[in-house]
């Protein structure tokens, strides 16, 4: 009878370590050939399985040769936005666009057109003034929002920070959830920016 029980005993043990045998063979057969595939990850450490890359959406429009939504890269500047659409027609005034601006999902970015000669349409009084336009928050640098009436640096860091942690502005009354603007400075604000 102990004869029967040992058998049972290796039987068992030796069932339970060909199952882990196995079970690791299925693994390592798995991810055979697999290194070679794939490519990796831009700035990543080597040896870690890197997530797919996540995108942004972004709405490109106005003195750029293919207006249009573009997918890009997490990660992307304005200036890869506007290369991606095309590159700025000869009207584009660049000047105006911070092309280093980091990109956040939903973000509508606006090429502008150089005003019109002073000559052309208008007194030279009126050309500056009406070229600035509104101010972008989703674009909006530092300067662009301190310049703003009763926005100093201090709330122009503010709304900034917010875009990072929250992504873009989608209405201009989200800043009403920025700390130093209340009701009345947003209606203050109103006719100044846009999303």
């Amino acid at each position: 009878m102990p004869d029967l029980q040992l058998s049972r005993r290796t039987l068992i043990l030796g069932a339970v370590a060909l199952l882990l045998a196995l079970t690791l063979a299925s693994r390592l057969l798995r991810h055979a050939g697999t290194a070679y595939e794939t490519t990796p990850p831009a700035g990543g450490a080597s040896g870690v399985a890197a997530a797919p890359p996540s995108f942004v959406v972004v709405h490109v429009v106005g003195a750029v040769h293919r207006p249009g939504l573009y997918r890009l890269p997490q990660g992307s500047r304005i200036f890869d936005a506007v290369r991606r659409a095309g590159g700025a027609t000869p009207k584009a005034a660049l000047a105006l666009v911070n092309l280093a601006a980091p990109l956040a999902d939903g973000t509508q970015i606006v090429v502008p057109a150089r005003a019109p000669p002073a000559g052309a349409g208008g007194s030279s009084s009126e050309v500056p003034a009406g070229a600035s336009g509104p101010v972008h928050l989703n674009t909006a640098t530092l300067e662009d929002l301190d310049a703003l009436p009763g926005v100093g640096p201090v709330t122009a860091q503010k709304i900034l920070d917010y875009r990072q942690q929250h992504g873009a502005f989608s209405s201009v009354d989200e800043l009403d959830a920025i700390p130093g603007i209340g009701p009345k400075r947003l209606e203050q604000l109103r006719d100044l920016v846009a999303p």
